[in-house]
Formats: structure tokens, C-alpha cells, sequence
């Protein structure tokens, strides 16, 4: 499975920076590390296959992250 590195917003509305995609060392599981575009801008982990997953919300099927563009200028016009 792979996923475009870039801008992504979280369904909760946050924006968020994908860095590269790391495997464990142990189980070679895939982990996406991303950093909050926000506040103290933490870097953060998760599974790629949650990353990527489908949630509902109220009755909506929607992307747990969404897509905004490779750099930085894509995010003024979303």
C-alpha cells in the first residue's frame, strides 16, 4: 500500500504533514509519521492501514484523512 506524502486533514479538521512512511523493526509493519501543522506541531505515528481507512461519522462514510496536496501553497485553496 502506498500513500502520496504531503498535506492532509484529519476529519476532526486538523492539518497535518506526512513525512515518510517507517516499518517496525521487529513485525515490518508500516507506520505513517506525520507532524501537526498546529500548535506545538508534535510528529506523530499511526498504522497506515488506519491512516488510509474509512470511518463513519454521524451516518457519512468519510476518509479518516484527506488529501490536501503535495506542498504547502496546495492548502490556501482547499
Amino acid at each position: 500500500m502506498s500513500l502520496k506524502l504531503g498535506f492532509y486533514r484529519h476529519f476532526k479538521g486538523g492539518q497535518y504533514e506526512v513525512i515518510d512512511i517507517a516499518r517496525h523493526s521487529e513485525t515490518c509493519d508500516s507506520y505513517v509519521v506525520y507532524r501537526a501543522c498546529y500548535g506545538d506541531h508534535g510528529l506523530w505515528i499511526r498504522p497506515l492501514e488506519m491512516f488510509v481507512e474509512s470511518i463513519i461519522r454521524e451516518g457519512k462514510t468519510m476518509k479518516r484523512f484527506e488529501f490536501q496536496g503535495s506542498n504547502v501553497d496546495d492548502l490556501s485553496s482547499n
